[in-house]
């Protein structure tokens, strides 16, 4: 079977409290797809977070004398770097523009993952001048989800009571990498599907056994998704996915990350 990824349609603007799963099935609806067994959908971590009610006013943050300190050395306004310390285990590197961190969560992320982009600038901005319910601004900021597997899995959870199909969800955002430049979708929250398949002990055309090879699957499917959903003002923060080569099964995001001891970077 081919692997095909198709942007949901007719996503509306995403406020708090919204109920993610409804209005994915919706989108569904609207895009014609109806859904089968061993399907995935994938959804950015920015409406995650806004259904979770993860943004943060500025103007509700006081940064304290670390923060101020890491902010002159980053040039970055003091109240974001405040919220970065509160949403890191460890800060790693700082350079003008860029603080890069252990996340709470356990990866290594360029500024905790803390966003400006698509967020509305003031609480009471008008909805309809953004995509999806959102500008670009200074006043509001978005976290990540606070546990991105539990959410994936509720979405996913309703979803298959809803439609009576057995799915994955999972939840990505966009990081920079060690090795190259430019950004990719990573996963950061996952239900149903296998985050990493290890293929040692396969064979390959020749007949030779694979020794090292485990493949970084959920990695693999975010970033063919954030193809198809975009980076800037697509308004497409969610896809349908057919014909992932490998068995669903329960994962987690913590599959993913690289134990400390192995982190040739730190």
């Amino acid at each position: 079977m081919p692997l095909t990824l198709t942007p949901l349609h007719g996503i509306p603007l995403i406020r708090q409290d919204d109920d993610l799963a409804d209005i994915l099935v919706a989108g569904l609806n609207a895009s014609s797809i109806a859904l089968e067994d061993g399907d995935i959908l994938v959804v950015t971590s920015k409406i995650v977070s806004k259904a979770e009610g993860r943004m943060v006013d500025l103007a509700t943050v006081t940064p304290s004398e670390r923060a101020q300190e890491l902010a002159r050395q980053a040039d970055k306004d003091p109240r974001v770097v405040e919220l970065l310390l509160q949403e890191s285990a460890e800060i790693l590197r700082v350079r003008v523009g860029t603080i890069i961190v252990e996340h709470r969560l356990g990866f290594v992320c360029a500024n905790a993952g803390i966003d400006h982009s698509n967020v509305s600038p003031t609480p009471d901005s008008p909805p309809q001048m953004y995509p999806f319910g959102e500008g670009l601004g200074e006043g509001l900021v978005l976290l990540l989800p606070l546990d991105p597997d539990a959410s994936a899995r509720a979405i996913r959870e309703k979803i298959e009571s809803k439609t009576g199909k057995r799915i994955g969800v999972m939840i990505i955002d966009s990081h920079g990498r060690a090795w190259r430049i430019g950004t990719v979708g990573v996963c950061i929250g996952l239900s149903g599907i296998p985050a990493l398949v290890d293929e040692r002990g396969w064979k390959d055309l020749f007949g030779y056994e694979l020794k090292i090879t485990v493949v970084g699957a959920a990695d693999e499917l975010a970033a063919a998704a954030s193809l198809v959903m975009g980076q800037a003002a697509e308004g497409t923060p969610a896809a349908h996915v057919r014909g992932f080569p490998y068995p669903l099964r329960e994962g987690s995001m913590k599959e993913l990350l690289r134990p400390k001891d192995q982190d040739m970077f730190r």
